[in-house]
This record gives structure tokens, C-alpha cells and sequence, in this order.
């Protein structure tokens, strides 16, 4: 596996910020320390929940549902969520205090109506791909640094696939914050530790590490 390594800062969007439509907690507080991180980097890479309308994982697309219910679908269990990150909303643009124009890339998932997507590695019927393996191949990219929001939703399936990928994954968790719905946050050390992720500190992070 080539050494290079590259920063994936996962959702830094205006909805997932305190005062969009699906707040994850002191969201906005990633923005100075993601900016700061893509600073030491090569290779950076964002990504983008890019939802059209009406879709499948909002609750307001099912009829008595309410935020947060869960529900099965033909990919398994699906969180509804509030409607959020709409294609071309201000909701769905990044924070505007974030450096993206730093970014090499930008993954966009969460684009079929009939299937969420967490990682920005594969939608959740996990079959489906975004891209982005192939793309961090080309790259000669082998370590990945993993950052951005919810750190025990998106962050932690995107650190999850990216490990089963065959990269070697690290999550910087001060330049994380989680949303924790129903002991996500939990679950999420724990697979982070099966998984053999280490969680560190942006301090850490040399530029370019290898």
C-alpha cells in the first residue's frame, strides 16, 4: 500500500450546524480545527450530503412518521431524519468559514432518493460506491485522517469502510462532535476499537503525515 495520506473532513454543512435543520452539538466548533488540519495536507478531500427532495430517508417523505423513528428498508434499518442538506439549499452549502477551496475533491452522496448514505465510501445498501476508493487509488493514497460531522455517524461509517477498504484509518477527534442518538456515540467507540481505528488529537497530526 503507498504511504501518502489524505484528509477526509465529512459534512461541515450549514444544516448539521447550530441553527440547520438537523444540528449536530457545537457543530460549527470543527470549522477552525478542520481548517487548520487541511492546512498540513495534500490531498484533501470533503464530502457532502446532497439530498434531492422528498427523499426516502426524511420523515416527512413517510406518512406518520416523526424525526428519529426508525424504519426498515430494503437495505436494512434507516433513521428518519429531519429534512436536511437539500440539493442547492443554503442548507446543504458548507459552513462559510470553512477553507474548501482547499479541497482537491468533493464526494457528494446521499443522491438517490431511495437510499441514505452515511460513509463516504459506499451508500447504505453498502454495495453501492461513491467513487472515492477509486479515486484515493490513483491518488496513491494509503492513510486516510478522518474528521468532520457526526463523528458516530458519517465519520464513523466512513472511517469504518475506508478500514475494510484496506486503508489505514485514523479519526482526529477534536475536529469531530457527535450527535450521540441512542448511544451512537458508544457504539461507535466500540467499533472504532474492533476495528482497529485509533481516535487522536489534531496536535498530533504532522503535516503530511506518513
Amino acid at each position: 500500500m503507498a504511504h501518502a495520506a489524505a484528509l477526509i473532513v465529512v459534512d461541515v454543512q450549514n444544516d448539521f450546524c447550530p441553527g440547520g435543520a438537523l444540528a449536530v452539538p457545537d457543530g460549527d466548533g470543527v470549522v477552525p480545527v478542520a481548517n487548520d488540519l487541511m492546512a498540513r495536507f495534500d490531498h484533501v478531500i470533503l464530502t457532502q450530503d446532497w439530498h434531492p427532495s422528498g427523499h426516502g430517508s426524511f420523515a416527512s417523505y413517510h406518512e406518520g412518521a416523526t424525526a428519529y423513528d426508525v424504519i426498515e428498508m430494503p437495505y436494512g434499518s434507516q433513521v428518519l431524519w429531519p429534512d436536511h442538506c437539500v440539493q442547492g439549499t443554503d442548507g446543504a452549502a458548507f459552513h462559510r468559514d470553512l477553507d474548501a477551496d482547499r479541497a482537491g475533491a468533493v464526494i457528494r452522496k446521499g443522491r438517490n432518493p431511495a437510499i441514505d448514505s452515511y460513509s463516504a465510501f459506499f451508500e447504505n445498501d453498502h454495495v453501492t460506491h461513491t467513487g472515492l476508493a477509486g479515486l484515493l487509488r490513483e491518488l496513491a493514497v494509503g492513510r486516510l485522517f478522518v474528521c468532520g460531522l457526526a463523528l458516530d455517524f458519517c465519520v464513523r461509517y466512513t472511517a469504518e469502510d475506508g478500514a475494510a477498504q484496506g486503508f489505514q484509518v485514523t479519526v482526529i477527534e477534536d475536529a469531530c462532535r457527535p450527535i450521540d442518538l441512542d448511544s451512537s456515540l458508544a457504539a461507535t467507540y466500540e467499533a472504532f476499537q474492533a476495528a482497529g481505528i485509533p481516535l487522536i488529537e489534531s496536535s498530533e497530526v504532522q503535516r503530511d503525515p506518513l
